[in-house]
């Protein structure tokens, strides 16, 4: 029975000694010579949108690399580096109601907001990972039930998050 651990044991030794990097549970595997990045203040260029953008977005970029890896954040010239601009900030109409009479016109009940981020992705130790792209996602809402002016915040929120994590996948993690 002893000899059973013991070869579990050496298994799991060599996997371990012979891995290539750090990974962790969010997925990021970052190579182990690599400890800092930095990450300047993403602009906002987008001709629409609030105005707190540009602050919102670069913090909760930081905070999710801080939170999420073991690299320390510096203010230039990190092993790693990631900085960019919003680039847009659009609404569209996607669904279009039928008014109920001919004396009205016919109205937008479904909205599409959507955020634009170009990212540029330097990693001096294996410029292999390099990128700079484009991201982007969005959000429908309902006007008639959710007001644009009052859920703005949140919905921009929930845009930020899915983007950072597309950029954080597309950096770290590999994908």
């Amino acid at each position: 029975m002893n000899w059973k651990i013991n070869v579990i044991l050496l298994v799991l030794g060599c996997a371990l000694h012979t891995s290539c990097g750090v990974y962790s549970f969010t997925g990021a595997s970052i190579s182990a010579d690599v400890k800092t990045i930095s990450i300047p203040t993403f602009y906002n260029n987008a001709p629409l949108g609030p105005s707190n953008m540009s602050i919102t977005f670069t913090e909760m970029v930081r905070d999710y690399y801080i939170q999420n890896t073991n690299l320390v954040l510096v203010d230039s010239d990190g092993d790693l580096q990631l900085e960019g601009s919003i680039t847009n900030y659009t609404l569209s109409p996607v669904a279009v109601s039928a008014a109920e009479d001919d004396s009205n016109i016919d109205l937008t009940s479904l909205t599409r907001l959507t955020i634009f981020v170009n990212a540029a992705y330097v990693n001096t130790k294996d410029d292999t990972f390099d990128f700079d792209k484009t991201f982007s996602f969005f959000i429908d809402f309902d006007q008639d039930s959710q007001d644009l002016s009052s859920n703005e915040d949140q919905f921009v929120e929930e845009i930020f998050d899915q983007i950072i994590l597309d950029i954080f996948n597309s950096s770290v993690a590999n994908w």
